[in-house]
């Protein structure tokens, strides 16, 4: 792959798959823009990227509201020059079943892991426009295309982001803008070991988690970073609208099958 004079614009990209995609990224020779809602981690990933180049930058914002989104674009132009790709990770894990799930979590939910994702792509947009083509790769979950309990929220707005990023590839494939959507399983990141710690046996848990993965392992951040950063390079000039699944297999086993 080679990303040689992209501009990239990863949201959530201060740490787990948005950092690790930056990273790729960056190893492929794009300049980065870390937009993430803690200015504390977002400097902190900057400075830990900057080993391996200068072009790296970051700007605090809250996608879902549109005023910091609207300056997020535009620090990327003025510090960039131009929008080339666009990786819509950033994200929140919520729990609880339609009766649970109170009015607000429903509503935050939908605002970071929705809203945030279309006002990103609604400003970044015009500006890949006045490059000639663009990618655009939005970061769902196997629980966008199945689901668990007590999750209403959350699985519904990453199903949602599937009808999000075929709805945006059909608009904008005749002005050369990919839009692509990866589907992780479950990834060793700091929200997922959050959640963990939350259980009261935290080293069971993380074995059921394993298992519940034919490969018999959780993803690490940089094995779905690598995919992301195909999907933005002009490798994938041929895919947009595509559900890209990884998983290690998670989805494939009939359920109650036995090992």
């Amino acid at each position: 792959m080679d990303l040689s004079n992209k501009v990239a614009i990863v949201t959530g990209g201060a740490k787990g798959i948005g950092l690790a995609s930056a990273e790729c990224m960056l190893r492929q020779g794009a300049e980065i823009m870390i937009v993430d809602w803690s200015r504390d981690a977002a400097s902190d990933a900057v400075k830990s990227l900057t080993a391996l180049s200068k072009g790296v930058d970051s700007v605090a914002a809250d996608i879902s509201n549109v005023a910091d989104v609207e300056k997020a674009i535009l620090a990327t132009v003025d510090r960039f020059g131009g929008i080339d790709v666009l990786v819509n990770n950033a994200g929140i894990q919520t729990f609880g079943d339609p009766v649970t799930t109170t009015e607000e979590v429903w509503d935050k939910t939908m605002n970071v892991n929705l809203k945030g994702h279309w006002l990103m792509s609604k400003y970044a947009i015009p500006e890949m426009l006045k490059r000639g083509k663009g990618s655009i790769v939005n970061v769902s979950s196997v629980q966008g295309l199945a689901s668990q309990k007590n999750v209403v929220a959350y699985s519904t707005s990453k199903h949602a982001m599937i009808g999000l990023t075929r709805s945006m590839a059909v608009d904008m494939a005749s002005r050369n803008v990919r839009v692509n959507c990866v589907c992780p399983g479950t990834v060793n990141t700091p929200m997922i070991q959050s959640i963990i710690e939350l259980d009261t046996n935290p080293g069971k848990l993380k074995s059921i988690l394993d298992k519940m993965h034919p490969l018999g392992r959780i993803a690490q951040p940089s094995e779905i970073g690598e995919v992301i950063a195909f999907l933005a390079s002009d490798r994938a000039s041929f895919m947009t609208g595509s559900i890209v699944v990884v998983d290690g297999g998670l989805l494939v086993p009939i359920a109650g099958s036995p090992e």
